[in-house]
């Protein structure tokens, strides 16, 4: 998209180094003279604001790893070391333990965004799917890592999960008990787990690289989901976006702090300060906040087998979404059916997460199974019939064409 690069060293030492490793030329060019549309809003900023989550859970693991021990006799109690003994460590693991919280808010704001601006549409098929991908890897990484405090949620909510692999026809059983290391959750889960966790964050800062290469094979999708047609409709990501998505990290970064410091087990569960024993159910085993929408849907399916593979699918589902949106245009800005739908599908997630969060019952099996109904619906029969049947509203000429029929508007309201 940038083109030919069109740095220029000036001093010797500069040119040598440009001659044997043009590093600095690949960042000017891919980092603050990328051409970006001039009219990003400040949804298109949590892609920086994940980036920055993704550091700061890399390192607060590292440091944390330090001082964790992964044994079943050890683990709940090197916890609490790190928590009392260990200096500052009680901020390295609140900062982890809602780091991982924070990191699906932002991530779940940034799928969002780019499913109501179309971002997965062509040319962008690749790019979401490597997307799609983070989010799968995400959502094992901080399983493993819900596991290591070995507490009685974290051990229940393992045994509960794996075993869902027993469901598995033919070589079900085989996957759980290689996922255990044996014939039950025990000291080899713990150190599988704990090797997993603390490999995965660095293979998933490799996929985060491969997917911002993609973002800058193609470029970056914008609110209208017009394509730039000339220099006109785009400007230098430095300091245009830099500025603007280093406000937005700092606003995020503070909301983040307030839970580190003010509420740091709102998003937890009480029941995991207390140590892991295999002869104690929990009245009430249930995931982490993040993981429910696709508990509910688990729970909503009365057959073991069929319920695992709707769970699964309605992540693989995402695999095919720039297939399954029949319509030519990209954004939901211009598409009013389905924006009044997509706002729909919005409020069914949220409630499948609630529904997820309770105690089953009948009422709630019922209710949870009706939202997985339109769950599915929403990618197999409203998308494709929406492109189909959708009058969408018409389309600017071009990016800078809305830019200023915004400003236009902006000074006449002013006025």
């Amino acid at each position: 998209m940038s083109g030919p690069s069109k740095y220029q060293p000036t001093s010797a030492v500069g040119k040598w180094f440009h001659e044997r490793l043009p590093i600095v030329a690949f960042a000017k060019d891919h980092a603050l003279d990328f051409p970006t549309p001039k009219n990003l809003n400040y949804w298109y900023t949590f892609g920086g604001i994940l980036a920055v989550m993704l550091v700061v859970q890399i390192i607060t693991g590292i440091v944390l790893v330090m001082h964790y021990t992964p044994h079943v006799d050890m683990a709940f109690a090197s916890v609490e070391h790190i928590m009392r003994d260990v200096n500052y460590g009680w901020m390295l693991r609140y900062l982890h333990m809602n780091g991982a919280s924070m990191f699906f808010i932002a991530v779940y704001i940034h799928m969002f965004r780019g499913m109501y601006y179309g971002s997965y549409k062509a040319p962008r098929e690749v790019l979401w799917m490597i997307g799609v991908i983070i989010y799968l890897v995400m959502m094992a990484t901080a399983f493993m890592g819900y596991v290591l405090p070995w507490g009685q949620m974290s051990f229940w909510g393992a045994k509960v999960i794996t075993n869902l692999f027993s469901a598995i026809p033919f070589v079900g059983p085989e996957i759980t008990t290689w996922l255990w290391g044996g014939y039950s959750v025990d000291n080899p889960t713990l150190n599988r787990f704990f090797s997993l966790h603390y490999l995965l964050p660095f293979v998933l800062a490799g996929i985060v690289f491969l997917h911002i290469w993609a973002l800058h094979v193609v470029g970056n999708n914008n609110p209208t989901g017009i394509s730039v047609k000339s220099d006109k409709d785009t400007v230098p990501f430095h300091p245009y976006y830099t500025l603007k998505d280093g406000f937005a990290i700092v606003v995020f970064l503070i909301f983040y702090a307030a839970f580190v410091f003010y509420g740091p087990n709102y998003m937890g569960d009480a029941v995991n300060y207390v140590q892991a024993n295999p002869l104690a159910t929990p009245e009430h085993i249930k995931p982490e906040w993040y993981y429910l929408p696709f508990y509910a849907i688990l729970r909503s399916i009365n057959n073991k087998l069929l319920g695992v593979v709707a769970m699964f699918s309605s992540i693989l589902i995402l695999l095919f979404l720039p297939w399954l949106d029949t319509s030519r245009v990209r954004s939901g800005k211009y598409r009013p059916i389905f924006k009044l739908e997509f706002w729909v599908f919005c409020v069914v997630c949220v409630a499948l997460g609630f529904v997820g969060a309770q105690k089953p019952n009948d009422t709630l099996s019922w209710i949870g199974f009706l939202l997985t109904l339109y769950y599915f619906a929403h990618f197999i029969i409203f998308l494709p019939l929406m492109g189909l049947l959708e009058q969408p509203k018409r389309l600017p000429n071009s990016i800078s064409e809305d830019v200023l029929a915004h400003s236009h508007g902006k000074l006449a309201a002013a006025e």
